[in-house]
């Protein structure tokens, strides 16, 4: 039997940002690391030192995209940057405090998972449904894996469209949210139609 050859993705969250310390809500608002947030990630490129990263793949927002730099600095390579692997656009909430998510939590947890999955909750209908965000991101995760099989690949994101994904692959039930530290990551492995977790870092279920 033939055996498929699957790029390897680490799915890596960017590291800390003054709006993660004030518990602000973050969504396209391009907020930077703070001194923290450069520390950790340098650690995190000392802990993955020893994988052969073929290309780094960022979101464009800066968080991100300096948490990526870091790490692709360790292995000498240049990052690649797209707005398919921003955090969600949260609309009118953002940069209001993590408490205007427990209304949204509420309505969330009595919806069935069809209907989550496409729900819109803000009244300007400007932020993302997870099923608008899973549309840019799977599909970019896609194109990544076909281009690059047998090889392996960073890509630095954002808690969001990590934690859906792994919803979306069945590693999670859609009750509560997935939580991802920063600088958690996710190993995947894929040829662009399936994707199979091999290890998850710093991640975990929560109830609302």
């Amino acid at each position: 039997m033939k055996i498929k050859n699957y790029a390897t993705i680490y799915l890596v969250r960017h590291g800390r940002t003054d709006w993660n310390d004030k518990k602000l809500i973050q969504g396209h608002i391009d907020i930077p690391l703070n001194s923290e947030g450069k520390t950790t990630a340098r650690g995190l490129a000392q802990e993955l030192r020893k994988i052969n990263f073929d290309k780094v793949y960022s979101s464009d927002l800066l968080r991100a995209k300096q948490t990526a730099e870091i790490v692709a600095l360790e292995h000498q390579l240049e990052v690649e940057t797209t707005n398919a692997l921003r955090e969600r656009c949260f609309g009118e909430i953002e940069g209001k405090s993590h408490h205007a998510f427990k209304k949204i939590d509420l309505i969330l947890d009595n919806l069935d998972d069809k209907t989550r999955y496409s729900y819109k909750f803000n009244s300007d209908m400007t932020m993302e449904s997870d099923e608008e965000m899973m549309s840019r991101f799977l599909t970019f995760l896609r194109e990544i894996a076909i281009g690059n099989p047998g090889k392996t690949v960073l890509v630095a994101t954002h808690a969001g469209p990590i934690g859906v994904l792994l919803i979306k692959l069945g590693l999670f039930a859609y009750k509560g949210y997935v939580h991802v530290d920063n600088l958690g990551y996710v190993k995947l492995e894929s040829d662009g139609v399936d994707f199979f977790v091999k290890e998850m870092v710093g991640v975990k279920r929560k109830d609302f």
